[in-house]
């Protein structure tokens, strides 16, 4: 059986020392956020996902769901556990406190949201959904609206979902068909199919709260004639009281590789009531507030099955007894020495060790970077904060999907042939965590957002967000000789990182197969090294604190550091080599 034990004395490292939110108490929501709430809630956030959402996981997976006649039955527990979560107060804590919330930043919400994603992925898909639809409706919908619908969104009494993929519209949303007709009443009628809906149907809350892409009688073609839609589950009046049921049905569920406990659902709009969120045929940007919300969130599923797989990896390379250290046996009073004084065992969960806490350092940066777009007085501040968002928003969604996958398939390694056995856990985190580097925008999409939209944005303003601080902390340490091993390669290789991004900016102008079919290799190269510059920074961090009272913390820091700077990093030479081969050989050759 596996196991789940939440990081938090990692949380606390970021938050405390890496990022030093305490220098953000005068932003709005930030003033309450030191020690003193922080800590208490880590713990109750941890004891929810380690002794509630944990022990239904695997359950839940070897249960599944069950469809029937339009309703969706998810396993034993789900619901009750979905309402200790609400009554938590969870769903609230980050949302406006004009409609119920808390008001407290995303850099708070994303400890929560990991180990949401580490206990229980398939039953944290619903809150998630929830709130990037919150979001879309507090930044786009009317007044009405948002005092309708938001309230009980923000309590965890009503879910919301994303509903724009087709069976002929997937990536390419301007080939949506569903309609939406204007009604005497103002309202409009919703008609249509959307396919892959994640929880768009099921029983853990009074109603569920659609938002559809849909096109009206006069909309132009293609994504300039999408518009977006408010479709309640069940009619709402003014008073936000539940009525009968709207024209939304679940006409079948998909039978998939992994989260078997999450419904993806069909979902039919037969003339159904719904509400215009924004203004006519201007719902892609309404759209991309939820995606790009989700591309963050998505990209915390992959680094929370990493960090569970990494943890019960770690434990089974403890325990397991398999043949002798070639340099001498280490525990001459057991048969065998246990695994983990193995190589090749250590390389991989070194791996596992410096990607997780690598990448948790980066997605809690990046929510900290979304509070202070959204909070900050100084326009300028909020302008970079923001240009840091779009930049590595498709790098953060990309590389956690793919390094959470890689993860779980390194977990399933340690274990050997166990790992391969329900029984242990790990498989399932392989096949739950497939679906990530495909929804909310395919890795390969996302490297084409970074490559086609990202380093081209005005005049190249999106790339001094990131290579400007680089640059800036290279030369603060460079003199300092016990972070040269940690600078020198740094600096290296971001030198490396710009000959690519100069590379792709000019040959791209000249044949854009050269940046497409170099695409995914770039994004991935801008990941190590972005993961270079964050274990760089808390190295720094861990040299300031290592005489306390915690050497052996700091100290375990530094060694992933050493680790990632001379093992991972280096990769970003063979990536730098093919992506300036060209995309001859690519686009050439027969197939």
């Amino acid at each position: 059986m596996p196991s789940y034990k939440a990081p938090i004395r990692d949380f606390q490292f970021i938050l405390n020392d890496y990022l030093d939110i305490g220098q953000f108490r005068e932003l709005s929501g930030f003033g309450d956020s030191g020690p003193e709430l922080m800590n208490p809630l880590l713990e109750a956030a941890a004891q929810m996902c380690e002794e509630v959402l944990f022990p239904l996981n695997q359950k839940g997976d070897k249960q599944g769901l069950t469809y029937d006649d339009g309703r969706v039955i998810l396993p034993d527990g789900f619901k009750e556990a979905y309402k200790l979560y609400v009554e938590g107060g969870w769903p609230a804590f980050t949302c406006d406190p004009n409609y119920g919330g808390q008001g407290l930043p995303e850099v708070l919400n994303m400890p929560l949201m990991e180990m949401v994603c580490s206990s229980n992925l398939a039953l944290g898909m619903t809150p998630g959904l929830s709130h990037g639809a919150y979001n879309a409706i507090l930044l786009h919908a009317n007044d009405d609206l948002k005092k309708t619908f938001l309230p009980k969104i923000v309590t965890g009494e009503w879910s919301g979902v994303m509903c724009l993929t087709e069976p002929q519209a997937g990536t390419d949303l301007g080939l949506v068909r569903t309609t939406a007709k204007p009604n005497a009443d103002g309202s409009f009628a919703v008609s249509g199919t959307k396919i892959f809906i994640s929880s768009g149907e099921h029983e853990l809350t009074e109603n569920i709260i659609h938002l559809v892409l849909a096109r009206l009688p006069d909309a132009p073609s293609g994504t300039k004639g999408i518009s977006l839609f408010l479709v309640p589950k069940f009619m709402v009046d003014s008073n936000g009281v539940v009525g009968k049921r709207n024209a939304v049905r679940c006409e079948g569920i998909e039978h998939k590789m992994g989260l078997h406990a999450s419904p993806t659902c069909v979902m039919n709009y037969d003339n159904a009531v719904g509400y215009l969120v924004g203004a006519p045929n201007k719902g892609m940007k309404a759209m991309f507030t939820m995606m790009n919300a989700a591309r963050l969130y998505v990209g915390v599923q992959g680094l929370g099955i990493g960090e569970v797989a990494y943890q019960n990896a770690l434990s089974y390379a403890k325990e397991r007894l398999q043949s002798r250290a070639i340099t001498g046996t280490k525990m001459p009073d057991k048969p065998a020495d246990p695994i983990i004084v193995h190589a090749d065992v250590r390389r991989m969960l070194l791996t596992m060790q410096a990607f997780t806490e690598g990448s948790r350092a980066l997605a809690m940066e990046m929510a900290l970077k979304i509070d202070i777009t959204h909070r900050h007085p100084d326009a300028m501040v909020r302008q970079e904060a923001d240009d840091f968002v779009q930049l590595l928003t498709p790098v953060v969604k990309s590389y956690l999907t793919d390094g959470g996958f890689d993860t779980a398939n390194l977990a399933v390694q340690v274990f050997g042939g166990y790992g391969y056995i329900a029984e242990y856990g790990v498989e399932q985190y392989v096949r739950d965590a497939r679906i990530t580097m495909i929804y909310e925008g395919t890795n390969g999409v996302q490297a084409l957002d970074l490559v086609g939209r990202k380093l081209p944005q005005n005049t190249g303003r999106y790339l001094r967000a990131f290579f400007h601080p680089v640059d800036a902390f290279i030369t603060q340490h460079k003199d300092n000789p016990l972070m040269r091993e940690f600078i020198k390669p740094l600096s290296k290789h971001v030198e490396y990182l710009q000959q690519a991004t100069m590379w792709i900016g000019l040959n791209g102008l000249s044949n854009p197969d050269d940046a497409a079919g170099g695409a995914v290799e770039y994004q991935r190269m801008f990941a190590h090294v972005a993961l270079a510059y964050v274990w760089a920074r808390q190295a720094a961090v861990a040299l300031e604190k290592i005489s306390g009272s915690e050497k052996e913390f700091y100290e375990a820091k530094l060694a992933t550091a050493r680790f990632y700077m001379q093992k991972i990093l280096p990769n970003t030479i063979s990536l730098l080599s093919s992506i300036t081969a060209g995309s001859k050989s690519l686009m050439q050759a027969p197939l």
